[in-house]
């Protein structure tokens, strides 16, 4: 199992999201990279959806309690492994490229519901999708 987890949307440092604040001693930022998978604009916040034509940029960190973390994370992003298909998001370890081209798995947490009218960020990228979009 691995102890990297992948963030690309209010999760990411910077934004101040309810939650974040308890995990951050645990978490060491260990580069940029990206994912294969499809970003959506839901509003208040990003929705990746698995996909192997598009990718998705965000940040990698390292957890020095992965259970802690990943527990804090699920909670945060309504993931319930009992339950995966009601669940908000997903969990899943999936590949990263990080910018200087090695790959490394990291847990990732992927929309589990309708995408409704939902606009897709075609950069893949949250943080320029935000810029542009004020």
């Amino acid at each position: 199992m691995t102890d990297l987890v992948f963030f690309y949307g209010t999760l990411m440092s910077g934004f101040k999201r309810p939650g974040r604040s308890r995990i951050d001693p645990k978490l060491t930022a260990v580069g940029r990279g990206s994912i294969q998978a499809t970003l959506f604009d839901l509003g208040i916040y990003p929705a990746a959806i698995p996909a192997s034509d598009g990718r998705v940029l965000g940040e990698v960190h390292r957890m020095t309690d992965v259970d802690g973390v990943l527990a804090a994370l699920d909670e945060i992003e309504g993931y319930r492994a009992s339950q995966p298909d009601a669940s908000l998001y997903t969990r899943v370890e999936t590949p990263v490229t990080f910018d200087d081209g090695h790959v490394a798995p990291a847990w990732a947490y992927f929309y589990n519901a309708p995408l409704g009218r939902a606009q897709r960020i075609e950069s893949g990228d949250y943080l320029e999708h935000l810029k542009v979009k004020r």
